[in-house]
């Protein structure tokens, strides 16, 4: 009599998981995808507890770049070149993102702080780059696609890329990741949704990792600061 009631709950429980798992499901989007959604608040739980001031990397002594930011440029999604000098006056943030991360869900806060701040002359640019755990396969038109339907983005999106050491590093993070350019940073992405700041002028201010939201208050109080 026990052991039916046992394997009446049991049933009864896995069928409740998998009724859960099938809402989870949303379109567009794989089941990892899906689940990887759902559950970003509590990846990023620890975060928002102890915050982001501790763990970023900050240009405290106003490091100038030895090498000019604005004469990097850009190749965006949709194939056009973008001259970092035409960014001059604008506060910029740029990451490097994944579509099959844990992080994925910063694209959302991304998305929020670009339309919180984009008419103080805030510019966000995402760089999607398969260089962790090969958590971005898909290729740019897809990357775009999936952006704009589930997460409403619309920054801009650089042309699939890598950012982390190698011959085919982009040169954007190349830039932001060597003290001999930057002038102080020798920091590379640690792994997807790391952020860097570069101010009005030119200047590489900071450098948040992955763990860190973009709507975390270190990282507004930069954006709220000008030179």
């Amino acid at each position: 009599m026990n052991t039916s009631i046992f394997i009446r709950k049991l049933l009864i429980t896995v069928l409740i998981v998998f009724i859960v798992i099938l809402l989870l499901k949303r379109k567009d989007m794989t089941w990892r995808q899906s689940l990887l959604k759902t559950f970003y608040p509590i990846i990023m739980l620890p975060g928002k507890i102890f915050g982001g001031a501790s763990k970023g990397l900050l240009n405290k002594q106003k490091m100038q770049p030895i090498t000019s930011f604005y004469q990097l440029q850009i190749l965006l999604n949709n194939g056009i070149t973008l001259s970092m000098d035409s960014l001059k006056g604008k506060k910029i943030l740029l990451v490097n993102t994944a579509s099959d991360c844990g992080y994925t869900g910063q694209y959302a806060e991304l998305e929020a702080l670009y339309q919180q701040y984009s008419h103080q002359g805030l510019v966000v640019i995402g760089f999607p780059a398969n260089d962790f755990k090969q958590q971005e396969q898909r290729d740019d038109a897809a990357i775009a696609e999936f952006c704009k339907v589930n997460y409403g983005v619309s920054f801009l999106l650089a042309k699939k890329s890598s950012v982390i050491k190698g011959a085919g590093k982009n040169p954007v993070f190349q830039w932001l990741s060597t003290s001999s350019l930057n002038g102080w940073n020798n920091q590379e992405p640690t792994w997807n949704f790391c952020k860097y700041i570069v101010n009005e002028k030119g200047v590489l201010e900071a450098f948040f990792p992955q763990g860190v939201s973009p709507m975390d208050e270190s990282v507004l109080k930069i954006l709220s600061t000008h030179p």
